[in-house]
């Protein structure tokens, strides 16, 4: 079957592949071959440098995020502690205006870096409730996991604010890569009108060459891998085909905000 399927031009175009890879254009290679089975000199030595990052390195870093975010419009904040953080979304939540309605809610991942902000306590004084994404059961049954599916997606349609995480963010690009896991869906960064993420400084890392060499290589990384569906979100949505015209918000959030936690 696979033989039959393939035409000149198919047989052409991966003679091409294989030249252009430096490799002989006839000759098949096993699949053991076409994926490296340890890491190179270059991914450990990326590896080193992260792990060896000093507090100066990574104020540099920060300094990087920082302008990188500006031409993007990516708001990026440095803070000392997470109670700065939760007085920081305060004031955003205070201060913005839905963009449909009057009513404010807010929608927040399941996450130890978030549960330590204590947003619902916190939003409580201003009367904007919290939605807290969580993970279903496995063992829940179909019926409720439809139901709690859909008041999950209900909540976070609702709110004009969602809280995330992240697992990494790209100084050069200024960047975010988030991983969609059980109870931290992507929606909440992608729905809502105004997308609020907290990271700490920690998880900046200068490009993606050292994304990749910690998620292929690094033991703490390396069981998730790259099989997991991951987003890539570099500032507020925006597009351009009507007029030429740059419009924010037209397919995703209108605001980007990152606060960037150093203690």
């Amino acid at each position: 079957m696979r033989e039959k399927m393939k035409t000149p031009d198919q047989t052409q175009f991966i003679r091409r592949i294989r030249t252009a890879l430096g490799h002989a254009p006839d000759v098949t290679r096993e699949a053991r071959h076409l994926f490296a089975e340890s890491p190179s000199d270059e991914d450990l030595q990326l590896q080193e440098r992260i792990h060896r990052r000093a507090a100066e390195d990574r104020q540099a870093l920060l300094e990087r995020l920082i302008e990188a975010g500006k031409p993007i419009n990516l708001n990026v904040t440095a803070l000392p502690d997470v109670a700065y953080a939760t007085a920081a979304i305060l004031r955003l939540a205070a201060e913005k205006k839905p963009e449909w309605g009057e009513a404010k809610s807010i929608a927040a991942w399941r996450h130890p870096l978030i549960d330590r902000l204590n947003l619902v306590e916190a939003l409580d004084r201003l009367q904007i409730p919290v939605h807290l994404t969580g993970p279903i059961p496995v063992d829940a049954g179909r019926a409720f996991d439809q139901a709690e599916r859909e008041r999950q997606r209900a909540e976070i349609i609702a709110s004009f604010i969602g809280v995330t995480s992240a697992d990494f963010c790209l100084a050069d690009t200024a960047t975010l890569v988030m991983r969609t896991r059980p109870g931290q869906p992507r929606s909440a960064a992608l729905v809502p009108s105004i997308h609020i993420a907290v990271i700490h400084w920690d998880q900046i890392l200068a490009d993606m060459k050292e994304l990749f060499a910690l998620l292929r290589w690094d033991e703490r990384y390396r069981p998730e891998g790259l099989s997991s569906y991951m987003s890539f979100i570099s500032g507020p949505s925006k597009t351009a085909d009507i007029e030429a015209t740059m419009v924010h918000g037209a397919h995703g959030p209108r605001e980007v905000h990152l606060f960037v936690v150093t203690e």
